[in-house]
C-alpha cells in the first residue's frame, strides 16, 4: 500500500508542481554557475548507494560533507540557496527518487555515503532495512538540531511504529514544520 501511495501522490505532485520546478531551475541557473540539480550519493535501503537529486543550494565547489561539518555553511550558499533550504524547496526533485523506488515520502532521511557513524548506528539498529524518505519521524522532531544518536533513536521508533496512519501524521507534521520553517539551521 505504501508503494501505491508513493506512486499515486508522486505523479500528482510532479504534475501539479511542474511550473514551480521549471521556475526554480531557471532561477538557479540565472543566479549561479553550474547545473540546477545536485546529485548526491546517498545510502538507501540495505545500505545500497543511490543518486539523490536536490535543487542546488550550494556553490559547485562545496565539499561533499554534511552541512553541519562545514566551518561556515552560509559562505557556501548560492544567492537563493538559503531560501531554497529554509522553504525546503530544494527537496522537490526527490519526487524522482520516490517514483523510481529509491525513496518513499516517509522514512529515515538517506545518509550521505560518507556519514559512517550514522550508517553504522542505523545498521546496528536495523534501520537500514527501511526505504529512506523525503521526510521522517526525526525530521518532524528536530531535523538539523538533533544529534546522530537522537536521529537514530527516532528512526528506530519509526521502524517499530510504522503504519499508513503514522506516515500520514508525519506528512501533516512536515507540512506544518515547512510552513513555520522550524528545525532548519543551514
Amino acid at each position: 500500500m505504501k508503494r501505491v501511495f508513493d506512486l499515486f501522490f508522486g505523479v500528482i505532485l510532479l504534475l501539479s508542481l511542474v511550473i514551480i520546478l521549471l521556475f526554480i531551475t531557471i532561477v538557479i541557473r540565472l543566479t549561479s554557475k553550474g547545473p540546477s540539480l545536485y546529485w548526491s550519493d546517498r545510502v538507501g535501503k540495505n545500505n545500497k548507494i543511490f543518486k539523490m537529486p536536490k535543487f542546488r543550494s550550494m556553490l559547485i565547489d562545496t565539499p561533499a560533507v554534511a552541512t553541519h561539518l562545514l566551518d561556515n555553511p552560509d559562505t557556501y550558499l548560492t544567492p537563493i540557496g538559503g531560501f531554497l533550504r529554509r522553504s525546503s524547496l530544494d527537496e522537490l526533485p526527490q519526487l524522482y527518487s520516490v517514483l523510481k523506488g529509491d525513496m518513499s515520502f516517509v522514512g529515515p532521511r538517506p545518509a550521505l555515503y560518507n556519514q559512517d557513524d550514522l550508517i553504522a548506528l542505523r545498521t546496528e539498529k536495523g534501520v537500514d532495512k527501511l526505504l529512506p524518505g523525503i521526510t521522517g519521524w526525526a525530521q518532524v522532531n528536530g531535523r538539523d538540531e538533533l544529534s546522530i544518536a537522537d536521529k537514530v533513536a527516532l528512526d528506530v521508533e519509526y521502524l517499530q511504529q510504522q503504519s499508513f496512519w503514522f506516515d500520514i501524521k508525519i506528512l501533516w507534521m512536515t507540512l506544518i514544520k515547512v510552513i513555520k520553517k522550524e528545525g532548519v539551521t543551514h
